[in-house]
């Protein structure tokens, strides 16, 4: 077995089959499992576009803390929805969804199966499900009276007027809560009934990478660890004085508990260990989501010969397509440990 079953060279992409008709592969999980790699090395090979669907990975200058792919990474094969909305702008599902979708189908009119990445199963699923997304623009006026309350008052809010968009929502993640208040103060209806789904008609492959959380609680130390060497502070005090402090996306992960260390609130013997609780936390979540999305198969994030696993469900999904007694593969259910 070939050690990288990934050729590193645009000339050995793996060549179109003209059986196949173009579909889209997504490569999906908790922070902190490898995906942008794994995608990265399959998108080079296949010759894919690879689309970014992490929620704070499009935000221009927001890159340490989101783990965003290095310029290295980045000049080794295009990243497409990534790193280009301005911080000040809330980027919404609606938005991402439409811009997803007018990609996909341009790849499939050139024959491409594109490759969609990330742990925001929202994004994830607006694409996968076909989510009917409320069309519901920004309202300064309404967020200005919102953000007059505590923001542990305006979760508990959310809470109360929609449980089943609350379980998805990090407590701290203070733009999706006042994107969701917005909707239901706007529409009169909670966002989770609003969603009406309207799948796609190509085929789709959904990877899903998992670790037991006590080895992901490792990687995301280690990572944490790594970002913070990397100038996560810095980054932080530089967004800080470019956009002030009250910017909403340095109140979500990481960012906030940064912030708070800048402004005295958190010792920095106790930074590191927040932001990984917090960190672990917020994946729990995610696989909450992960678990209930139908049609995942499962891969250990941290098995030797994952590239090749990948490859290989990619080429028997790929000879499914072909087959005239082509039925759905039966999901396998992620292991009990995690």
């Amino acid at each position: 077995m070939d050690q990288n079953p990934y050729p590193t060279g645009r000339d050995c992409r793996e060549p179109p089959s003209s059986t196949v008709g173009p579909g889209l592969i997504v490569i999906a999980g908790p922070t902190a499992t490898g995906k942008s790699q794994q995608a990265l090395w399959l998108a080079r090979r296949l010759g894919s576009p690879l689309l970014n669907a992490d929620s704070r990975q499009v935000y221009r200058e927001f890159d340490i803390g989101t783990a965003k792919p290095t310029p290295a990474e980045r000049a080794l094969w295009p990243h497409e929805l990534i790193d280009f909305v301005d911080p000040r702008h809330t980027y919404t599902v609606a938005e991402f969804q439409r811009a997803a979708q007018a990609r996909i189908a341009e790849a499939h009119r050139q024959g491409q199966t594109p490759i969609l990445v990330g742990g925001t199963g929202l994004y994830i699923q607006s694409i996968t499900a076909g989510l009917g997304i409320p069309a519901v623009p920004p309202q300064p006026q309404l967020r200005t009276q919102l953000e007059t309350w505590p923001p542990e008052i305006r979760y508990a809010w959310l809470q109360q007027l929609d449980p089943v968009a609350a379980r998805q929502i990090h407590p701290h993640d203070e733009v999706r809560t006042l994107r969701a208040l917005e909707i239901i103060y706007t529409t009169g209806k909670p966002a989770s009934r609003l969603r009406q789904a309207h799948p796609p008609n190509y085929p789709i492959l959904i990877l899903g990478l998992h670790c037991p959380m006590p080895r992901l609680e490792q990687r995301i130390a280690r990572r944490t660890a790594a970002m913070l060497e990397q100038g996560w502070i810095e980054e932080v005090k530089t967004l800080r004085e470019r956009y002030g402090p009250d910017l909403p996306l340095l109140q979500t992960l990481g960012y906030a508990e940064i912030s708070a260390y800048l402004e005295g609130r958190i010792p920095e013997a106790e930074l590191q260990p927040l932001i990984v609780r917090r960190t672990r936390q917020f994946a729990k979540r995610q696989m909450t989501w992960f678990r209930a999305m139908p049609g995942i198969q499962w891969l250990d994030c941290e098995a030797e010969d994952l590239p090749e696993q990948i490859w290989n469900r990619v080429m028997a999904w790929r000879a499914a397509q072909t087959s005239a007694e082509t039925t759905p593969a039966v999901a396998a259910r992620p292991p009990a440990d995690w």
